[in-house]
């Protein structure tokens, strides 16, 4: 199957993102993750089931009308989820046909995944990887998505090798990831990765809670208060003592 007629399956875009990456972004939310985090604000993206079933060719054509934006703010795209790392094969094509164009990549990812040619493949055409590290601790991992950890923190370590750009994403969750002992586990993790170039400490929010009510099922972190922001400060003096790019 030729690349611009390979399929995409989707949940959903967005035109002018400003979170998932530098600039102006293209967002695209890919069906299908292997994680089961309790704090999921897309719940309905788990499954690999067609949304929007598109080609590589169709959403070129609908992301080059966005350039003057991108290529005045130094934005892109950006593949996020679920987690586009299930489809390497499309992102992969469509990255490819991204930067043919001149517009930058970013794979927004948890990166439980094993290193496989597609794998590799996507990575060489991704410019930025925005790496979900939910927790360092074997354990709470396993707590807080309901899979291992291994392959993550293994997948963090082969960026590392291949020196690929990383921006670290990491939620602030209240009985999780909120104590000084997780935070400095954290920092003293990321600190031996020199290819990160940000960490962003994301407070725990229940925004994605009607979408598990959708669903007829119970949200699990029902009545979890979002940290304060005076308790992610105090989190955050670790990933600064530790020489992390961690500014708020």
């Amino acid at each position: 199957m030729s690349a611009s007629s390979a399929l995409g399956y989707l949940h959903s875009v967005e035109t002018f993102g400003t979170l998932d990456g530098p600039g102006i972004r293209y967002v695209l939310f890919f069906q299908g993750c292997h994680l089961r985090c309790l704090f999921c604000q897309n719940r309905d993206t788990w499954e690999r089931r067609p949304g929007r079933v598109a080609t590589v060719e169709e959403l070129i054509g609908e992301i080059r009308r966005y350039k003057p934006y991108m290529e005045s703010s130094g934005g892109g795209i950006t593949a996020s989820g679920g987690d586009p790392i299930l489809q390497p094969d499309f992102v992969g094509s469509l990255f490819a046909a991204a930067r043919r164009e001149g517009i930058h990549t970013a794979l927004d990812t948890s990166g439980l995944t094993a290193i496989t040619p597609k794998v590799e493949d996507l990575l060489e055409q991704t410019d930025l990887v925005l790496l979900d590290i939910k927790h360092v601790d074997p354990e709470m991992h396993r707590r807080l998505t309901g899979r291992s950890n291994e392959r993550i923190l293994a997948f963090a370590r082969h960026l590392a090798r291949i020196d690929k750009p990383v921006w670290i994403r990491h939620v602030i969750v209240p009985g999780y990831t909120d104590t000084e002992e997780s935070a400095r586990a954290t920092a003293a993790y990321l600190s031996e990765l020199p290819n990160v170039e940000r960490v962003d400490l994301l407070p725990y929010h229940a925004y994605g809670k009607h979408k598990w009510e959708a669903l007829g099922e119970p949200y699990p972190l029902e009545g979890t208060e979002p940290p304060t922001a005076e308790r992610v400060e105090e989190l955050r003096s670790h990933f600064v003592e530790a020489r992390l790019p961690a500014a708020p």
